[in-house]
């Protein structure tokens, strides 16, 4: 398997958990309490301004953010909106990717004003575990305030979406 598709398949999979978290959280956002719902919009705000920020930065674009948050928290829909967009954005920006292109090392400057510099296949990995991470802290949340969790393990999208791996 390359490296490309590899990482096609992880987009997709993080398309559909960031779906089936969202849904989720749509379902049950009446019943949060608004500290606890506070926390998880802070949260799934944050992972999505770091995934705009690296969009930027794979396509060796300056972007606006000064920090990984924003001064308000949009609503969970315009967070959804939001979301499914730029979800949307990186499966088609890898899909054209040329494999060659993973590997080039593209300089950028991080929110605190420290420049650094990854190749972009790293950046591309980056919003993969970032997200990931982010959607298992908001799973703790959920699961503290004994609500039902949203399933999110790369395994158990692969076998929804080519349900022949079960056989």
């Amino acid at each position: 398997m390359s490296s490309k598709t590899l990482l096609l398949s992880l987009f997709r999979y993080k398309s559909w958990a960031d779906g089936e978290l969202l849904a989720l959280l749509a379902e049950i956002e009446d019943e949060l309490p608004n500290e606890q719902l506070g926390a998880i919009l802070e949260t799934i705000n944050h992972a999505h301004v770091v995934d705009r920020i690296f969009a930027s930065n794979v396509e060796k674009k300056k972007h606006a953010y000064r920090d990984t948050g924003t001064s308000s928290t949009p609503t969970l829909v315009e967070l959804s909106k939001a979301i499914a967009e730029t979800d949307r954005w990186y499966l088609r920006y890898v899909e054209e990717l040329k494999p060659e292109e993973l590997a080039a090392t593209i300089p950028f400057t991080f929110t605190s004003g420290s420049p650094g510099q990854m190749s972009r296949e790293e950046m591309l990995a980056h919003v993969i575990t970032h997200g990931g991470y982010h959607r298992g802290e908001i799973g703790r949340i959920v699961t503290q305030l004994s609500k039902p969790t949203s399933p999110d393990t790369f395994t158990g999208y692969l076998h929804q979406a080519e349900p022949a791996r079960r056989a």
